[in-house]
């Protein structure tokens, strides 16, 4: 089986994108529109990684990646922002996020970043 990898994405195009391309290179995907989605499988199925976007309506990205911090608190988080937002990028970086893309992302770039972080271990 797989590492285990969530996007969390308020847009269902996103998800979508994201879940087809890492389900290809073999990864097991989560997907969750909103805070308490994400929280509810790191919960239950502890994501080896997680992409979290920062700009989700309800719980925002912050309080999304603290919470999970409570849950897990050595969960690996990548932020995705579509706003140039370096204040929030900071204090993600500071709760403990690894990196972040900004929208719209490179795939390939996505990819070569979550290979990095999550390597599969081979079958």
């Amino acid at each position: 089986m797989g590492e285990k990898l969530l996007i969390v994405d308020d847009q269902f195009g996103i998800r979508i994108l994201l879940n087809e391309v890492f389900q290809k290179e073999g990864y097991l995907t989560f997907q969750a529109a909103n805070g308490i989605q994400a929280l509810d499988i790191v919960s239950n199925h502890s994501p080896d990684l997680v992409l979290l976007d920062m700009k989700i309506p309800g719980m925002d990205g912050i309080e999304i990646l603290k919470r999970m911090k409570k849950i897990d608190p050595d969960i690996q988080v990548i932020i995705m922002t579509a706003y140039g937002e370096l204040d929030m990028i900071q204090e993600a970086k500071d709760l403990g996020a690894l990196t972040h893309f900004a929208k719209p992302f490179d795939i390939d770039d996505m990819r070569k970043v979550v290979r990095q972080y999550l390597p599969l271990k081979s079958v």
